[in-house]
């Protein structure tokens, strides 16, 4: 097992991910209208949860909701969005580009990848609606992105386990894969010790209705986001003490 292991927590507000950072998290992805699935937030939204949270912030880089699949002016929005999101201090971009045919584009996202140095980017769960994801997982090496986000092609890490496991082995070191989808205290245990991942994302949270999300990429009916801060905290505290003992 690796000897330091990385949580990430899906907010859409600055007290949230200022919950987020009291309860022990290591990073935030910080994202707006996660009903929809998530878009790029504002710059405001960016710089003011910059001023209120010390942990890495990734950033969301999505123009719309919907496909992956991106015209040359939403191309062009994505790249001024990341030269926004570096202006802002953040320490990291989340996204991804799909051809027609569900491959990933690779030409596209090695630019942005390119353009969002030194950042760290994310290639969001664009992978998990493309055809093959062993071939992916080559095709977004070669883009240069640090991590992939995944729930292994299901819409929960616990549906995906061994497909995990496998993404885990063939990238060998050469990219993070970083497991995803309805991941919380029950369950986060189980995930660590079958996957050996060395990062994870959850939204935490528990079953609220309004939360139901389209095109979610934490691919989680038990979403925090209609939490209030101080339940939330509580929530990211459970998997934070979780993934403590793990390394006891």
């Amino acid at each position: 097992m690796a000897k330091h292991l990385v949580l990430e927590i899906c907010v859409e507000s600055v007290g949230h991910a200022v919950a987020a950072e009291r309860a022990g998290a290591h990073r935030v992805e910080l994202c707006s209208d996660l009903m929809s699935g998530g878009i790029t937030p504002s710059a405001g939204l960016m710089q003011t949860a910059r001023r209120h949270v010390s942990i890495p912030i990734h950033v969301l880089i999505r123009p719309r909701a919907g496909d992956f699949c991106y015209s040359d002016h939403e191309f062009e929005i994505m790249r001024d969005d990341i030269h926004a999101a570096k202006q802002l201090g953040m320490d990291g971009v989340v996204l991804g580009i799909l051809h027609e045919g569900k491959r990933v584009n690779i030409e596209r996202t090695r630019a942005l990848v390119e353009a969002a140095r030194p950042l760290s980017v994310t290639f969001h769960r664009a992978f998990d609606a493309s055809k093959k994801l062993k071939e992916s997982l080559e095709d977004v090496i070669l883009t240069g992105a640090s991590r992939i986000l995944t729930s292994g092609g299901q819409r929960r890490a616990t549906d995906a386990l061994p497909t995990l496991a496998r993404l885990v082995r063939a990238a060998r070191g050469r990219i993070l894969v970083m497991p995803c989808g309805g991941i919380n205290a029950e369950n986060i245990a189980r995930i660590v010790r079958t996957t050996l991942a060395q990062e994870f994302h959850t939204s935490v949270g528990t079953s609220h209705s309004a939360a139901k999300v389209v095109n979610s990429f934490d691919g989680n009916d038990e979403n925090g986001w209609g939490l209030n801060p101080a339940r939330f905290e509580r929530r990211v505290t459970e998997v934070v003490t979780l993934l403590g003992s793990l390394l006891e």
